[in-house]
């Protein structure tokens, strides 16, 4: 590249605020483009001076991801105790909280990074398209890769891509609400504005990640990346990333854990000050109190679990955009979701035309049909970009090869929206008299049109009841007019009505059937018409509730809709705005609503649900919203998301319950103990050491089998049932610690070292042994069988833990020989515990106020934060390189 060519490109920057104030055309003067857009060579030359249009990286980031391991508040107090006890000159306590440290980092770290590389490869196959002139020729083109100067066309839905100047628009209204905050959309036109303006008042500009909400337009490019408006703020985010329930919930049992921890280490401290133990002496025993009683490697475990989770949605080709999603989707119990593209195979094929009337022939159908898209007629024989679907497929089919563009002027234009559903033209045939052609949904363009045959609506109704997509056609003479607004949208005659099918998908049924046995409520919203979306659910065999139209959404309140929609299982020919009701007033009501769409249409739905679910064929905007997409169209993966969710949650809760329950039963034993004694029950080094076999042992919690019933409903974070059932069985183990306390002292006259030989031995063998009791609440082992990695993984924690006080390290770790009839005791004991504690499960779980976790959540709010965050995600490259001031100089590295 040239000097000369690089300096012309630095002086082509433009303020956005700069751009609004002046013409069209002294903008693109500006930029050095033209309205034709740019040439690719040049497109590609200010690609490399200015980088991508981006504001994130989906490149995994080893050392983010490290920092994140220390997150946690537990692994924050092992750091805490680890330092205070080297300073206090404990070397051996040190040591062993490191090696804690290491393997839960290490093992968080591994998980976690290969994940993100899973991710990250799944990431790079999701692509948003925009549609650009480039030399003179409309090109489908990743956002990513547009550049200051391009020229793009933007229509209804699409997410706008850039800064860009408005160099045309048509009816265009944007909603801005991500920038502004403002509910209302803000109308835009190309004029220029006064100098100095705010940015809400900078009508002749769009804005990156605002939504074109009506009409059209199309615009130069500005500023993209990092220089656009959004990037700055996307920007200012930096990594931080709205918590979620799972998050919040894990946060809330931390913090439960170190109350429980610094309440009980404070009192074993006094105590033993009291009884004027050595100082130093009674901290470290304190510190290793508060050690213990934390399950060090839950954040390892989780890790591991969302980890493990993520690799087998990987597999299915299913992009997770956060790993903490797959735990939002174990948490679903209702399922709304659009028709097509989920239930239907979502290539809508055009199958013919059905003339209204003898004297219309179909070929004259298909000509009005053609004239009244919203695309240039051009270039829509010659690409589909921009197009919507029914469009594509009418362009696509035989008769539109006969079709003459240049027979035809288009003299105006009203764009297609969700409220009027319809098209509509104003255009004149080779100089003739001007005529107004409207195409839409069948009951809106009959409503315009005379009174309807009773012919004509059996036709029309036969088709709805063979499942076929039918859109009208019709038109009037508009003799003098040169534009036309929705008010001349009357005096219509119908032409005849255009035929589409979109079959239902074959294996969609199984998955609804599996769906449903995971007590999941499928709902479906769809902007078609009700006879319709009732013969889609009869072919899936999905047995309906009843049915709402728009029309009944809007007549009833809120309280008695409600009450509606949990009942109804379709939602026919409701407007974006509708569904999104919908959904509000389905959360409200204490589910997890997930919702599952493709189209335009449902972007703000997929916004209010809990958890938004698209395909990859989807349009940008419904993929933007979505925090799942399945790269494959297999609702049988949505499915297998849930049951994923879901089982990561149980194996997560298991290790809580295992944790808390015996660290705390053995950190209490510890601390009556040591006031009791007149040593110390075990040296603080020990106390770490069992804790870490013991959790050793349950590393392969992640890769555990989960019981069937345990999937068949979500469950949720409940701290006052772990705290219960920690009170319970902590106590319970605590009852054989005082056993084993009085076998060795009365039985066996043990001193110090033998004492804490065999409560260690007993200690590590309960504890890693009640695992498989506690791991189910069916009978272990008969009924619920642990997966052979876990099995492998406890009982070699329990040899271990016996091996070490018998081997020769027994000295250096403070330990003395044991007599033979101790460990026919301990198995006898063992036997006694494992009953008990099945008699207590019992017990536990048939009380209605310890039932586990499984009511449904409350309402979810989701921050400005959240959707700024998940809107980014779609300006994401590989590598970001943005430029602050002068671009070829100095370039940062973003991070998302």
């Amino acid at each position: 590249m040239s000097d000369l060519n690089v300096q012309k490109r630095r002086s082509i920057q433009l303020p956005i605020a700069g751009a609004a104030c002046l013409s069209p055309e002294q903008v693109l003067e500006q930029l050095a483009s033209t309205p034709a857009g740019l040439t690719n060579k040049e497109a590609s030359a200010r690609l490399e001076e200015f980088g991508p249009n981006a504001v994130r990286t989906h490149r995994a980031n080893g050392w983010a991801v490290l920092g994140r391991q220390f997150a946690s508040p537990i692994l924050i107090l092992l750091i805490v105790t680890a330092g205070l006890s080297l300073f206090l000159g404990d070397a051996t306590n040190s040591i062993v909280i490191g090696v804690i440290l290491l393997v839960s980092v290490g093992l968080g770290f591994t998980n976690e990074f290969r994940a993100e590389r899973a991710s990250e490869a799944l990431h790079s196959k999701v692509t948003h398209r925009a549609a650009v002139l480039r030399d003179g020729t409309a090109q489908d083109v990743d956002v990513t890769g547009l550049v200051p100067g391009d020229v793009v066309h933007l229509s209804l839905g699409a997410i706008v891509p850039a800064d860009i100047r408005l160099l045309s628009t048509k009816n265009l209204l944007c909603d801005e609400g991500i920038l502004t905050g403002e509910s209302v959309p803000a109308g835009k036109d190309p004029a220029p504005v006064a100098l100095g303006s705010a940015l809400g008042d900078l009508a002749s500009c769009v804005f990156m990640g605002t939504v074109i909400q009506s009409g059209g337009c199309t615009g130069v490019v500005v500023a993209t990346g990092g220089r656009a408006e959004f990037g700055r703020i996307a920007l200012g985010l930096g990594e931080r990333q709205p918590q979620t329930e799972f998050q919040l919930g894990l946060k809330r049992f931390s913090f439960l854990l170190l109350q429980v921890a610094i309440g009980l280490t404070t009192l074993i401290f006094v105590a033993n000050l009291l009884l004027h133990r050595p100082l130093i002496e009674s901290l470290l025993f304190s510190l290793a109190i508060a050690v213990g009683i934390t399950p060090q490697l839950l954040p390892a475990v989780v890790s591991t679990s969302l980890a493990t989770g993520t690799r087998q949605l990987a597999r299915r080709k299913v992009l997770v955009k956060r790993l903490v999603c797959i735990e939002d989707l174990g948490d679903m119990d209702i399922l709304v979701t659009d028709k097509t593209g989920t239930l239907t195979e979502g290539r809508i094929s055009f199958t013919g035309v059905l003339t209204a009337s003898p004297e219309v022939s179909d070929v004259e159908v298909l000509t009005l049909a053609l004239l009244a898209t919203e695309t240039d007629y051009a270039e829509a024989k010659l690409s589909a970009a921009g197009q919507n679907p029914l469009d594509a497929a009418l362009w696509d089919s035989a008769g539109a090869s006969a079709f003459d563009p240049a027979r035809f002027e288009r003299l105006d234009l009203i764009d297609f929206d969700h409220q009027r559903r319809r098209t509509s033209v104003l255009v004149r045939e080779a100089g003739g008299p001007a005529r107004l052609v409207t195409k839409g949904a069948p009951e809106d363009v009959l409503a315009l049109c005379g009174p309807t045959s009773p012919s004509v609506q059996a036709m029309l109704n036969e088709q709805f009841d063979a499942g076929s997509r039918v859109v009208a056609v019709a038109s009037r003479p508009a003799l003098g007019m040169t534009r036309i607004s929705p008010d001349d949208e009357k005096d219509l005659d119908l032409a005849g009505f255009l035929v589409f099918l979109d079959r239902p998908k074959a294996n969609a049924k199984g998955s609804l059937d599996q769906l449903a046995t995971l007590g999941i409520s499928v709902k479906i919203a769809t902007g078609d018409n009700p006879k319709v979306a009732q013969k889609v659910c009869s072919e899936l065999g999905v047995i309906s509730g009843g049915t709402l139209t728009g029309a009944d959404v809007d007549v009833l309140s809120d309280t008695e809709l409600a009450a509606a929609v949990r009942e109804a299982t379709i939602f026919a020919r409701v407007s974006p705005e509708q569904k999104a009701r919908i959904i509000t007033l389905l959360r409200q009501s204490g589910g997890a609503v997930g919702f599952m769409g493709d189209g335009v249409n449902d972007a703000l739905a997929l916004h209010r649900a809990d958890i938004g679910i698209s395909v990859d064929s989807a349009t940008d905007v419904a993929k933007d919203a979505a925090d799942v997409v399945l790269m494959d169209k297999d609702l049988g993966v949505l499915a297998e998301g849930v049951m994923e969710g879901r089982r990561i949650f149980a194996n997560t809760i298991k290790y809580v319950l295992m944790g808390t329950s015996s660290n705390f039963g053995n950190m209490f034993s510890a601390a009556t103990a040591s006031v009791v004694l007149s040593f110390l029950p075990m040296l603080p080094g020990q106390i770490l050491l069992n804790n870490l076999l013991y959790d050793g042992g349950q590393l392969a919690i992640p890769g555990d089998r989960v019981d069937k019933d345990q999937l068949l409903a979500p469950s949720h974070w409940n701290i006052g049932f772990i705290r219960r059932f920690m009170f319970l069985f902590g106590p319970v183990s605590s009852i054989f610690d005082f056993a084993t306390f009085a076998l060795m002292l009365i039985v066996f006259n043990a001193v110090a070292g033998e004492f804490r030989a065999g409560w260690f031995i007993e200690s590590i063998a309960t504890q890693t042994l009640i695992i498989f009791a506690i791991r189910t609440r069916r009978v272990p082992f008969v009924r619920s069988r642990p997966s052979v990695g876990l099995l492998s993984a406890s009982l070699g924690a329990v040899a271990v833990g016996i091996f070490l006080p018998l081997s020769p390290l027994a000295g250096l770790l403070g330990f003395d020989p044991l007599p033979v009839p101790f460990f026919l005791a301990v198995v006898g004991m063992i036997v006694v515990y494992m009953v008990m504690v099945e008699f207590a499960k019992i017990w536990f779980f048939s009380r209605a106020a310890q039932q586990p976790p499984g009511l449904a959540a409350p309402a979810r709010r989701r921050s400005d934060t959240h959707h700024i965050s998940r809107r980014a995600s779609r300006f994401s490259a590989p590598v970001v390189a943005v430029v602050s001031g002068h671009p070829a100089r100095r370039r940062r590295k973003v991070t998302a």
